[in-house]
């Protein structure tokens, strides 16, 4: 991409706006979620359902201690695009916050107040100068008082509720899927089976339940739980997607 020297003097500038009103280093921080590792969630009657890749990018790699469907706190769960690090890190504050919630308040923190938490950290790192934005985009789901919710964070500290969302470099094809083919009142093992399809169009070669995590939590039991491999085994069978 090339720049003139006006552009690139906003380019290196994160707390100053272009004239068209960018801030191009979170532009860029987009970018980094854009080329991330597929990821999606998706919200029924009856739960909330997270599931993501997990691409074996070298022969050696141990998937087994890769997560990247990962719980925030038994009620809430979470997944990522973009850096692996920026993630992990706004995974331990989003622990943080729920406990403190928790032990402050003697209930579980709501859904929609844990993402805009994390919101207003992202947030803030987009306006001060000797600091970058987090690469990296959070799907956020659980069950609250208020029944499931499944939210969607960026890079420049928004965040939107959904039904079903996608994010990582099959973010276009995935959402095809669920455009196609999501009802809010389908089971919450439809929606899993759902989760798994989308997640399979965007792969060249089928899928093994070691290159796909998926957690869901029930409405009438509002704790996280991830499915064995055995599990998604079974669920990559019946979709006549398994290696």
């Amino acid at each position: 991409m090339a720049f003139s020297p006006t552009v690139m003097g906003y380019d290196r500038a994160l707390t100053i706006f272009s004239p068209d009103g960018k801030l191009y280093q979170v532009e860029y921080a987009f970018q980094a979620v854009r080329q991330g590792w597929s990821t999606l969630g998706i919200r029924v009657k009856d739960g909330v359902v997270l599931a993501a890749e997990k691409a074996l990018i070298k022969p050696l790699l141990d998937l087994s201690g890769l997560e990247k469907v990962v719980p925030i706190d038994t009620h809430v769960g979470a997944t990522f695009a973009g850096f692996g690090s920026d993630g992990r890190i706004l995974i331990d504050q989003a622990r943080l916050i729920a406990v403190r919630h928790r032990l402050t308040y003697g209930e579980p923190i709501p859904i929609e107040l844990l993402t805009k938490s994390i919101c207003d950290i992202k947030q803030m790192y987009t306006q001060h100068g000797g600091v970058r934005p987090f690469g990296v985009s959070l799907i956020i789901a659980g069950v609250d008082s208020t029944g499931p919710k499944l939210l969607k964070t960026d890079p420049a500290g928004q965040y939107f509720g959904y039904y079903a969302t996608a994010i990582g470099r099959g973010e276009t094809k995935i959402e095809e899927v669920l455009e196609k083919e999501y009802k809010y009142d389908m089971s919450l093992d439809e929606a899993v089976k759902l989760a798994v399809k989308a997640l399979a169009s965007t792969s060249e070669e089928k899928l093994g339940p070691r290159n796909i995590d998926v957690a869901i939590i029930p409405v009438d039991t509002k704790t996280y739980r991830k499915l064995s491999e055995d599990e998604v085994s079974s669920i990559l069978s019946s979709l006549g997607l398994s290696k």
